[in-house]
């Protein structure tokens, strides 16, 4: 990869905290899978509206800490309450406390989790990295992220039903930790190499509902929110399928997590091959519009896919083609975009856009799915109600490759130094 010789020791820390990061998810994720599938498909659309609720109360508190507190105590600060919650939730489901509340407060309280602690990962990547430095270096870096998804289903995989999966929780714990030990490290490279200011790494500053009022007032970021909103929503729409079929097939507790675990496994595979063959190749030589265009494209064949035969092997197929374009080239794509904004845009307007939008998205997703299926809509006539839902996150994808092109080609010299005059001036 092209990374100069004083990029390399802050690579290999993000790569390290993505991959801790998100193998840490990825082993609570089939647990909170295997709960929402023991609790009934029914039930569902509930706890996607309870995690969305929950996400408008959390993103105005975070907010206001990096208004008021630097990135390298406020970081750490939220992945170490997040760890004491996980420690808690471990002592109540070892207890067998109320184990169905504990498991429901347990699935909302992961969806808001995952999606904080992504969007605080690249909230921070842009901070640290400039736009330039972005292009080259965000591929590898995701790959991390990859490879710790890999990684964490493999273990759920083959330690759910010898180990049991509440004690799995407790590899969550320690990783969650390095991720913090992570966030100290790249501050210190940012200051002492990349010699950023120190207004670049103080506090945000403004107001707790600035996130919102820049989505608001900026065509560019409205249009960021309505492709996370329409990317969650095809999402919902797969996830309720997947639910379903697995819940078909798994007898018990620990077969279907390790069900959930060896098809997370077999997505993030293919993920890890795109990323480390294809991605930096279609960045650079066919844009991000193309980058960004895979991923919507691969959505609406696969609906059609399962429409034609709603099978688990389809369904597994098309998670790895939609998971791996989105993971290997869109996610890493829209970072890239979110370098080019100032930084209350990128820490609290970028906030709102990755939990609070797709939160949202995911609970009238989840209703709509569910009024779907009682008007007699089966997986077939589900799965072509999310295709038109593909085709519009294609437009608006496209729309957003064009303004950063247009972007790029009206103030070429000035890109890279935007977030440095923005920092000075603050």
């Amino acid at each position: 990869m092209d990374v100069r010789d004083e990029e390399v020791g802050a690579v290999r820390w993000s790569f390290l905290y993505f991959f801790t990061l998100m193998c840490g998810y990825a082993i609570l994720r089939p647990i909170r899978n295997e709960m929402g599938t023991a609790g009934s498909v029914k039930g569902l659309d509930w706890l996607f509206t309870a995690t969305f609720l929950v996400m408008l109360a959390a993103v105005p508190a975070f907010s206001a800490l990096v208004s008021r507190w630097p990135r390298r105590v406020v970081i750490p600060r939220v992945y170490r309450f997040f760890l004491v919650n996980l420690l808690g939730f471990f002592v109540l489901l070892k207890l067998g406390v109320a184990r169905e509340t504990v498991a429901r407060v347990f699935y909302v309280w992961l969806s808001v989790y995952n999606l904080f602690v992504v969007s605080i990962f690249w909230s921070f990547m842009a901070d640290v990295f400039a736009s330039g430095q972005s292009k080259r270096l965000f591929g590898f870096i995701a790959a991390g992220g990859t490879t710790g998804m890999l990684v964490g289903p493999f273990l759920v995989g083959r330690l759910a039903e010898p180990v049991g999966p509440v004690n799995l929780i407790l590899i969550s714990v320690v990783l969650l930790e390095v991720s913090a030990q992570c966030v100290r490290r790249l501050s210190g490279w940012a200051q002492d190499v990349q010699q950023q200011p120190a207004a670049a790494q103080g506090p945000v500053g403004g107001g707790v509902l600035a996130g919102l009022r820049l989505i608001v007032t900026s065509p560019f970021l409205l249009a960021m929110g309505l492709q996370v909103l329409l990317y969650a929503a095809t999402s919902t729409f797969l996830y309720f399928q997947e639910v379903r079929l697995v819940a078909e097939l798994g007898t018990d507790a620990a077969s279907r997590t390790a069900l959930f675990g060896n098809i997370d496994f077999y997505v993030q595979l293919a993920t890890l091959a795109l990323q480390t063959l294809v991605t930096g190749r279609v960045i650079s030589k066919l844009g991000l519009g193309a980058a960004l265009a895979v991923a919507p494209v691969l959505t609406g064949l696969g609906f059609l896919g399962l429409a034609a035969m709603p099978v688990l092997g389809v369904l597994i197929l098309f998670k790895a083609a939609r998971g791996a374009s989105h993971y290997a080239l869109e996610r890493p794509s829209r970072e890239v975009l979110f370098t080019t904004v100032d930084r209350e845009a990128r820490y609290k307007s970028k906030s709102f856009i990755d939990t609070v939008v797709y939160r949202g998205s995911d609970t009238v997703s989840a209703w709509l799915q569910g009024g779907l299926t009682k008007l007699g809509l089966g997986t077939t006539g589900l799965s072509l109600a999310a295709v038109p839902l593909a085709g519009l996150w294609l437009a608006v994808s496209l729309y957003l490759a064009r303004h950063q092109r247009r972007q790029a080609d009206a103030t070429p010299a000035t890109l890279e130094a935007s977030v440095s005059e923005e920092a000075a001036v603050r």
